[in-house]
């Protein structure tokens, strides 16, 4: 009997053992459930995919191939671990990085994405830039966007909530709540306090189930929160309001889930990004990119956004058709689209994307606030330096005619993550009547130059202003 009764004591212990070595995430962690959603799947990815149009018309995004590669990597592995009851096979996930200082990062619905640079800079490791990201698709994943038109009675409120949404990703923080006033108030410019403990919670469990430690996540809230240093609130939790006890509550859910005991931090590719990004030109503030594009200096437009880049691009026709509005008339070649948005744009087939154009010229008006020729012209040119890192200023500015008119000229070079080909980069500038400054960038591979040497040429040669 005494032999019995030890065999049964030494089992309910292993029972006991085996227990406490079950995973806690199955049984213990707060459980997040799929909102209620009136809207369809493909709703949320017209809305999402017509607001990225319009994001990369108005910020700078960061042309540079190794960050981009890094972040999109970042991000896929973040969206293999969402969790198979909030995946959307309709959903076209997708990452770029913005040329902004500001500790900012917002996804719109249906998957695109958006990092400032000032998030990777401020993040002490890898976890607590994915921390953030992990949280972003979190409201992605559980349709949050559409889910909170869904409680508006109204139908022109629940139209206008999401107009307002999109307000607030376009413009970000304070520049956002200020668009969001037009649409509802300004109500539907940032997410519920609901939603937001459910992306905490969900990107928590996506944040270890990728490799990661979500405390990480709970140490970059604390970071962002750091930066209001009793002033404005940071640009992310002015659209992320903290539901209560944020910091406390993520470190709670860490303790529910399997989270590696090695996991993923310091990274080669975190540590070389930083770097890399801690040599480029200061990245502007999110109040400087919005002034410029009030201003016109069109860092973040591309009205071309949407085209499909090829290898073989059609040189410039020989006959040319005369563009006459907006105060100024120029002959481009036959066979060059012709797009406006903020800039003036002229491409041929195959040249323009998302990403910008190839070949080609881009025209437009750099408001300068009262700053002579020589200064609004290096702060266009700086512009241009800030949200296309891989450019390079080849020399100074000479002294140049443009409609006869006092102008300058100056050269940018650089390897295009486009066509991965030397880039070369003519800007020409002149003074308007009213103070501001015409600019004009002819864009071409340098192995093309000398085939759309003539054609640039031409094209300053003929231009006509009215103002």
């Amino acid at each position: 009997m005494k032999n019995q009764t030890r065999n049964k004591s030494i089992l309910v212990l292993a029972l006991i053992w085996a227990m406490s070595m079950l995973p806690m995430a199955v049984t213990a962690q707060t459980r997040v459930n799929m909102p209620k959603n009136k809207y369809k799947v493909q709703d949320d990815v017209k809305i999402g995919r017509d607001a990225s149009r319009q994001v990369e018309q108005q910020f700078p995004i960061l042309n540079d191939s190794q960050a981009q590669a890094y972040i999109s990597r970042v991000g896929e592995r973040l969206v293999a671990a969402i969790p198979s009851q909030f995946q959307q096979p309709a959903f076209d996930y997708n990452f770029k990085l913005v040329n902004a200082r500001d500790i900012n990062a917002f996804a719109l619905p249906g998957g695109p994405m958006y990092v400032n640079r000032g998030m990777i800079e401020a993040a002490k490791n890898e976890g607590e830039m994915a921390g953030v990201m992990a949280h972003e698709i979190s409201h992605v994943a559980l349709r949050h966007a559409t889910a909170q038109q869904t409680k508006v009675s109204s139908p022109l409120n629940q139209i206008l909530g999401i107009g307002a949404i999109l307000g607030g990703a376009v413009l970000g923080g304070q520049a956002g709540a200020q668009a969001g006033q037009i649409f509802a108030a300004g109500y539907f410019s940032r997410y519920s306090r609901e939603y937001e403990t459910q992306a905490d919670i969900l990107g928590a469990r996506i944040m270890a189930d990728a490799g990661y430690d979500p405390r990480d996540l709970a140490n970059m809230f604390q970071t962002i929160a750091g930066q209001s240093g009793g002033g404005r609130s940071p640009e992310w939790l002015s659209s992320h309001p903290d539901p209560g006890n944020r910091f406390q509550k993520i470190n709670q859910e860490a303790s529910m889930l399997r989270v590696s005991s090695t996991p993923i931090k310091i990274t080669r590719d975190f540590s070389r990004v930083k770097e890399r990004l801690s040599g480029l030109p200061r990245a502007p503030t999110m109040a400087e990119i919005e002034q410029s594009y009030k201003n016109g200096r069109g860092q973040g437009t591309n009205p071309a956004a949407g085209g499909r880049y090829t290898s073989r691009v059609p040189y410039p026709s020989t006959r040319v058709r005369t563009y006459n509005g907006n105060g100024i008339s120029l002959n481009v070649p036959s066979n060059w689209r012709e797009f406006s948005q903020g800039d003036l744009t002229f491409a041929p087939e195959g040249a323009y994307g998302d990403h910008g154009i190839t070949h080609g010229a881009l025209i437009g008006i750099y408001r300068s606030g009262g700053d002579s020729l020589a200064q609004g012209t290096e702060n266009y040119v700086n512009g241009i330096l800030q949200s296309n890192s891989y450019l390079r200023q080849r020399g100074g500015f000479v002294r140049t005619t443009v409609a006869s008119r006092q102008g300058y000229t100056t050269q940018l070079t650089g390897r295009s993550p486009v066509t991965n080909q030397n880039e070369l980069v003519t800007v020409y500038t002149a003074q308007l009547n009213s103070g501001d400054v015409l600019y004009i960038a002819a864009v071409v591979p340098e192995n093309e130059s000398y085939r759309y040497s003539s054609t640039f040429r031409n094209m300053i040669n003929s231009i006509r202003l009215n103002g």
